[in-house]
């Protein structure tokens, strides 16, 4: 399980502030229910209440901040949909596929503006500063992401960098901002961010993964989407570096086609390496995370960052 009992009636609480401010009329209502009601895995917002559980004097602050993280990232999710044209999000069908791109790009920025307005509620400039530059750097991260579309030549390096701004980066804001709130000393900062920003990265490599090696029932979404859509990750990278010629040729071939034999998709990514190579990366990030979160001096936290490490990388959804 990812929640521990005090976490998982945080985070309820949490959902119950979320609803208190986003629902004020009858289409945002609607949109709102239909977006929240899978709430996911709510990591970023777990990473917030773990991380500011060292003083747990903050209250209904450290309930306030891990909802401006979970609206954040719901907004992420919702923009993400109509740049990616996603039919399914969460395993339901996503709000471009239900109402419009242009429903899903005005109920995310609705979204975002909430999320904001409770940051300022919070008094507190550094943590303001923090989330609007992990803002920033998810929309740096989309856009490299789609420049780099059918770019059979891009770098490890770049790819890392993608997954950083798209995923590692708001998960190491939300364990900086709850370690400001309690007002963790800098050596605890230092460390659950940087234990946070892997953990991340782990989890974007392993969403890589699942997209060439899980069915669909199983992960709640088209898989192979990212191929289908021109995105090289992970694995097609490793795959591809592996590769000789007339195997790239075939590689190159199914880049950004529609209609997929997935079986032999899943036999020549394999087959190459990818698969192995990807877990590896995965590996060399979870040791990253590890040694930082064993330098965090609170045994509960420290427990609960382990935890949450292996589950991430175990995950099968």
């Amino acid at each position: 399980m990812l929640k521990n009992n005090l976490i998982e009636k945080d985070l309820s609480k949490v959902n119950s502030l979320i609803r208190n401010n986003i629902i004020e009329e009858e289409t945002i209502s609607n949109l709102y229910e239909y977006i929240f009601r899978t709430n996911g895995k709510q990591l970023r917002a777990q990473l917030s209440l773990i991380s500011s559980s060292i003083d747990k004097r903050m209250g209904k602050r450290r309930l306030k901040l891990a909802a401006v993280i979970e609206l954040l990232h719901t907004a992420t999710l919702v923009h993400d949909d109509v740049v990616d044209d996603s039919p399914v999000r969460r395993g339901i069908k996503s709000v471009n596929n239900i109402w419009s791109n242009a429903h899903g790009v005005l109920i995310g920025d609705y979204i975002y503006s909430k999320a904001f307005m409770l940051m300022v509620e919070l008094g507190n400039s550094e943590i303001l500063n923090e989330l609007s530059k992990a803002t920033n750097d998810i929309s740096k991260g989309e856009l490299i992401q789609l420049d780099a579309i059918n770019n059979k030549e891009i770098t490890l390096k770049k790819l890392e960098a993608i997954s950083y701004f798209k995923t590692g980066r708001l998960f190491e804001a939300s364990a900086k901002c709850g370690a400001i709130l309690s007002k963790g000393d800098n050596k605890y900062i230092k460390n659950i961010s940087s234990c946070s920003k892997n953990l991340g990265i782990v989890f974007q490599i392993k969403d890589d993964l699942l997209d060439y090696s899980q069915d669909e029932s199983t992960l709640g979404k088209p898989i192979l989407q990212d191929l289908r859509e021109g995105k090289v990750t992970y694995p097609f990278f490793f795959a591809y570096k592996n590769a000789n010629r007339n195997e790239k040729k075939e590689l190159e071939l199914l880049l950004g086609k529609k209609k997929l034999n997935q079986k032999k998709v899943f036999q020549l990514i394999n087959r190459l390496k990818g698969i192995e190579e990807t877990q590896k990366l995965a590996h060399k990030y979870i040791d990253i995370a590890t040694s930082s979160a064993m330098n965090i001096d609170s045994k509960n936290i420290r427990k609960e960052m382990l935890n949450l490490l292996d589950v991430s990388l175990y995950r099968t959804k």
